[in-house]
């Protein structure tokens, strides 16, 4: 820019030097406009050195417009006013990036169709993600799914003894009564236990009894084949189970629970 800027000055001070007042003048269309009354003359070389000056610096980055056009400007006048009254027909306007078609033109439709079914097929299969996602998350996972439900063999249980196994972190007792035990707990008087219930409820199988080994006081682990009643016993505050799992005796307030629990065969057994 340096370097065209000393073109242009080299080329003002040449032209400066051989150009008249009368030339200068005339040229300049705002001369009869802007002064009408002033009819003082100055020196040839001033006069077009000092009204093309400021044009040449203001103008010398861009060669769209004729040179010499508005080469003897004053430089008050504003550009936009310079334009218009000195059109010219080299500006060209580039339209061919401006072409528009009628809502509905056939040409694009179907784009727009391709575009639109794209993008309902994106969204369908972002909410049917997320929908999956949510479900997934509230389902129980695999660890979980595997403690739910626990199946034990029965075929190695003798008759008068009790298995404890683990059933989502507790103990569960199983017990596989004989012809004694079975009378015994059917000859005691409902109405004097604590928490009133038959034996014929909470089993499903008279010879096998199925209950969760917590106390039901403070959540302590009785003992098996102990205690006042031949059925458990908890040590830490003397509560007396009897041999169908019912409180007889201490501070526990309910017999010990009964888990949900089916026999799958003869001798297998699904507790969960």
């Amino acid at each position: 820019m340096l370097r065209v800027a000393g073109r242009r000055l080299y080329s003002l001070s040449w032209r400066s030097g051989h150009t008249s007042s009368a030339a200068s003048v005339s040229r300049n269309p705002f001369a009869a406009v802007d002064s009408p009354s002033d009819e003082r003359a100055a020196p040839a070389g001033s006069f077009s050195l000092i009204n093309s000056f400021p044009n040449h610096i203001r103008g010398f980055s861009s060669n769209a417009v004729a040179h010499g056009q508005f080469i003897d400007l004053m430089p008050d006048v504003p550009a936009t006013v310079a334009a218009i009254k000195n059109p010219s027909s080299k500006i060209i306007y580039d339209e061919h990036n401006h072409e528009r078609y009628p809502p509905g033109d056939p040409s694009k439709r179907a784009f727009a169709y391709f575009v639109l079914t794209g993008g309902r097929f994106v969204y369908a299969s972002l909410a049917r993600l997320l929908v999956l996602k949510l479900v997934l998350s509230m389902s129980a996972s695999k660890d979980v799914l595997a403690l739910a439900s626990l199946e034990v063999d029965l075929s190695n249980i003798d008759p008068g003894t009790t298995v404890t196994v683990k059933w989502r972190g507790k103990p569960v007792f199983i017990r596989r009564r004989t012809e004694d035990d079975i009378k015994l707990a059917n000859s005691i008087d409902v109405a004097s236990l604590r928490d009133p219930e038959e034996d014929a409820v909470r089993v499903k199988n008279p010879e096998w009894l199925i209950v969760i080994g917590v106390c039901t006081h403070l959540g302590c682990i009785p003992l098996p084949n102990a205690g006042d009643f031949g059925g458990w016993f908890c040590p830490c505050h003397g509560s007396h189970y009897d041999i169908s799992g019912r409180i007889r005796k201490g501070p526990a307030p309910f017999n010990l629970e009964v888990p949900t629990y089916s026999f799958m065969e003869e001798n297998k057994l699904l507790i969960g």
